[in-house]
């Protein structure tokens, strides 16, 4: 019987260990030294629910209720604390763990002097998916350009891109294209971390254009450990929360960017408003087992594509089944390039049905948004216009030699 206790106890302390994420997050580690980095100062924390420790708990509560810590606001971007609110929708201000919670995707998206005056120093915490366009990026950006003004030093919680620290893919964004869907001239995925990120936009002197002004923030960094380059989620052994409406799991992020920029031409589903937004892509005039069959493999890995018919509840099509194809990922951890598979998937579309690109179809916000998203004028014209496919995938792709020799100054990891 005592063996047999004995046994007990080990098998749940060693339970307990494989219960330990094998990356440790920058929360993990401020915490693991009881906040030594932010003791006696007052902190700002930009945040929302995927800010947690390993176990759950949400950073914001972690801080909040520390007695190492005086935590005295909270900033949240667009979607708000709890990354419920649809995307677009303006977000009001609010209190948790008595703490009050300021908006930056309401009438404001730059904090200012009047909210950063209580504070000594801004802790970020926040899981980006590792998409451009992702307005998580551009609120990051609007709040270090603030603390650059403010003379307010930045700490930033490192966390893993859940595309990969290798999958770059994409055009940059191009000069002229800025916007809060698109703020820096990254990549469409730019394979970085949310801390090698924002040490990219501080050295690259971003936070000062257009401004006048020569703006740096005082930044550092928590970095996790455990982590490297090659890892995909999936490795990492975090939980993944919702980062917003449509995307509540990490296949619809992976689907977000290999389909998200199509979606705002408004002519074909990406499955909003089904259980699975970005994994399905539908137009009843397709035959979508044609699309399949002509595919070019080779860009798809980490892709599986299998015909389906969806039933939207809300978005367009709502109430009506529509044929399509579902998308599945599965973990490719060198040569995941979703925004390129995108782009083939929807040049297959185009020989197949050309009659559905035609520009004058398409609402000007379609277009605009189209653009925005793509950060180049020059994908929208090709892919309506009689251009060839070599063309297409060149545009797909400008800038990015470039980018990666950029980007080496600026990884952390291995």
């Amino acid at each position: 019987m005592k063996v047999s206790f004995t046994l007990l106890i080990f098998l749940l302390y060693t339970s307990c260990l494989l219960s330990q994420p094998v990356v440790k997050t920058g929360i993990d580690l401020l915490a693991e030294h009881d906040f030594s980095d932010i003791w006696g100062k007052r902190v700002i924390l930009f945040t929302n629910s995927t800010g947690r420790y390993y176990d759950g708990t949400l950073t914001a509560e972690l801080l909040a209720k520390s007695e190492y810590v005086n935590l005295v606001s909270i900033i949240t971007p667009e979607h708000g604390f709890y990354a419920s609110v649809p995307a677009g929708e303006k977000v009001e201000n609010d209190r948790l763990f008595g703490i009050p919670v300021y908006s930056l995707y309401s009438d404001i998206r730059k904090p200012g002097s009047k909210i950063l005056a209580d504070g000594d120093i801004i802790l970020v915490d926040i899981q980006d998916i590792g998409v451009r366009s992702y307005t998580y990026i551009s609120t990051l950006f609007r709040i270090m350009q603030a603390a650059a003004e403010n003379n307010k030093p930045v700490l930033v919680l490192d966390r893993p891109n859940p595309m990969g620290g290798n999958n770059v893919d994409g055009n940059i964004l191009e000069k002229g294209m800025e916007s809060f869907v698109g703020i820096i001239p990254v990549t469409y995925l730019h394979g970085l971390t949310i801390a090698e990120l924002a040490f990219m936009i501080n050295n690259e002197g971003w936070l000062s254009e257009n401004t006048g002004k020569n703006l740096r923030c005082d930044l550092s960094i928590v970095k996790m450990t455990g982590y490297n380059r090659s890892m995909v989620w999936e490795d990492t052994g975090l939980m993944w929360f919702p980062t917003s409406p449509n995307v509540p799991t990490l296949n619809s992020a992976r689907g977000l960017a290999m389909t998200g920029t199509f979606g705002e031409l408004g002519f074909i589903s990406i499955g909003i408003g089904t259980t699975v937004p970005f994994q399905l892509v539908g137009n009843n005039s397709i035959d979508w087992g044609i699309v399949c069959k002509d595919l070019d493999k080779s860009y798809f890995a980490g892709i599986s594509i299998s015909e389906q018919r969806f039933l939207p509840q809300t978005g367009m099509h709502a109430g009506k089944q529509v044929n399509g194809i579902l998308l599945n990922f599965y973990p490719e951890r060198e040569n995941f390039k979703p925004y390129t598979a995108g782009i083939q998937l929807f040049q297959q579309i185009r020989k197949l049905k050309p009659e559905l690109f035609d520009l004058n179809k398409v609402k000007e916000n379609s277009k605009s948004m189209f653009q925005k998203v793509t950060g180049t004028k020059d994908l929208l014209n090709a892919f309506f216009s009689d251009v060839p496919d070599e063309l297409i995938n060149t545009i797909s792709q400008r800038g990015i030699d470039e980018f990666r020799r950029m980007r080496q100054k600026y990884l952390l990891y291995d």
